[in-house]
């Protein structure tokens, strides 16, 4: 069984330092140039190809999907900085040609039935997205901790209604963009707080997350621009690679849709503060994991034919750099061989008790983990 992680939203856990987060000006930030309104040609080919020129990826983390404070002031929240430009540039220029935006929406939106996204909200949120764009990677939006998308019977025609409406405003801000920005429907749905929240779900939380991604979907393909072509990743229950989540997984008859998946395998090493910090090459129980992991999502989807993305993966901190290393360019060799990208969970955090994922130090613009990028980008040789 693999175990699956939740988003760390401990904002402690990060990197003190002297700078002011309450009195940072949004304003101050430089601005690329224009957002991308002429509308571009978007290539028409089917996502199994577009991911073949996905390399590896990088993770915005506990930034735009913050949910303390509000307005514009979620950004900060959790105690990252405000996200600049200079930021994706040497995310780029380190060799990553991904970069995930993850984004919280509903502290941003109007009352039901129309819940409008707030106009400055999405202007930053593009703003961000064109970091990327800019610097020619593949950006991936999604909504990331949403609390109305609960996969249940009875929240199932709520959750649907704000889905929809919301990522109609996305489609319609995003139209004009070619195939480099992937839209991500959902972040882990699963069934917060139950018993099945984290063991692979059930058939009712099975069914309303198929339900939901099918509404996903043809919500984009119904909107304008090159939205009818755009490629789309959708989760398993909780974004699972628990194989018990997939029995019941639906795909939409799609030629541009992605399987989306969280994999912090193995679980005792590389997500439970209380398990190992030890994982050896030389070790078959160790490699095994990663093995088996890959071997599955191989199974089930790649030799079908059926694309798919490990959007969130890594290893906590645990004063164990040459462990982390060492794994990290296995698992990036391993999901290499079965050509399946995969994107850096980096939360930025790097002290406390909490789940320490950062690699990047934002605000000194240095990598603070350079042995990990390194053997990431080795992994992919």
């Amino acid at each position: 069984m693999v175990e699956e992680k939740h988003d760390t939203e401990d904002k402690d856990s990060t990197q003190n330092n002297d700078i002011d987060l309450e009195n940072l000006d949004i304003n101050e930030v430089e601005r690329v140039e224009e957002p991308v309104l002429v509308q571009k040609e978007i290539e028409d080919i089917a996502s199994i190809e577009l991911v073949k020129r996905l390399k590896i990826g990088w993770n915005l983390g506990n930034t735009l999907d913050a949910t303390g404070g509000s307005g514009l002031g979620t950004e900060t929240s959790w105690g990252n900085p405000i996200t600049t430009k200079e930021m994706i540039d040497l995310v780029k220029e380190r060799g990553f040609n991904v970069l995930r935006v993850p984004t919280t929406w509903e502290k941003h939106l109007g009352s039901g039935p129309d819940y409008t996204v707030d106009e400055a909200w999405l202007d930053r949120v593009q703003e961000v997205v064109n970091y990327g764009i800019k610097n020619d990677m593949y950006v991936i939006l999604n909504m990331h901790h949403e609390e109305w998308h609960f996969p249940s019977y009875d929240n199932e025609e709520k959750a649907k209604d704000i889905l929809t409406r919301v990522w109609k405003q996305i489609a319609d801000r995003f139209e004009n963009y070619d195939e480099c920005l992937i839209f991500e429907g959902m972040n882990e749905p699963r069934m917060k707080g139950t018993e099945v929240e984290w063991n692979g779900g059930n058939d009712e939380g099975w069914d309303v997350v198929n339900k939901l991604n099918a509404a996903f979907v043809e919500t984009i393909r119904e909107a304008g621009g090159n939205n009818p072509k755009r490629h789309l990743m959708i989760p398993t229950y909780a974004a699972s690679s628990d194989p018990r989540s997939w029995q019941k997984f639906e795909i939409p008859e799609d030629d541009k849709v992605i399987v989306s998946l969280h994999a912090y395998t193995p679980y005792n090493f590389a997500l439970n503060e209380q398990g190992t910090d030890v994982w050896s090459l030389s070790n078959s129980n160790d490699t095994g994991e990663v093995d088996r992991l890959m071997s599955n999502i191989d199974r089930m989807f790649i030799s079908k034919g059926i694309p798919v993305i490990l959007g969130e993966f890594g290893a906590r901190d645990k004063n164990n750099i040459e462990s982390r290393a060492s794994w990290a360019e296995y698992y990036i060799k391993k999901a290499s061989e079965i050509g399946v990208p995969c994107v850096w969970w980096d939360n930025g955090a790097f002290f406390g008790n909490g789940e320490l994922f950062g690699v990047l130090d934002r605000r000194k613009l240095t990598w603070a983990h350079e042995d990990i990028v390194v053997a990431l980008m080795r992994g992919l040789e």
